[in-house]
């Protein structure tokens, strides 16, 4: 099994021992990706739709520097400090994905790296053609 690593400067720089991504065959694995900005490393200053903006535009950065972008990804992991912005998370979903919509999941947590309110992850297939 070969492992491709994944790397963008289109996209922050990992904060810890991991790779943005990580390619084994057709899937690649997105690390977590926070409301950084790339050319700061300093967290987008705003509500929470700017910052789950940021975090989409992060994860588009390092889909794109994989060979994929967002339609590509199957399964999407949503980590919130509020729960109460799961209405929100929805709307700038719809302006970054289409269906056929990945399958998520939610999560409720206490507390996510730099105190940042959204954190997400993602698996992608890209395709033979």
């Amino acid at each position: 099994m070969q492992k491709t690593v994944i790397h963008t400067e289109l996209a922050p720089e990992a904060i810890g021992t991991y790779s943005q991504a990580i390619r084994v065959g057709e899937t690649v694995y997105l690390s977590g990706q926070i409301p950084l900005v790339p050319a700061t490393m300093q967290l987008v200053e705003g509500d929470i739709a700017l910052q789950i903006e940021q975090v989409l535009k992060n994860l588009t950065a390092v889909a794109q520097a994989a060979g994929g972008d967002l339609s590509d990804i199957v399964k999407l992991n949503i980590f919130l400090m509020d729960m109460g912005d799961f209405p929100v998370v929805n709307d700038m979903m719809a302006k970054y994905f289409s269906q056929p919509y990945p399958a998520r999941a939610a999560i409720g947590v206490a507390a996510l790296p730099k105190g940042c309110d959204v954190e997400m992850d993602a698996v992608m297939v890209l395709s033979n053609d």
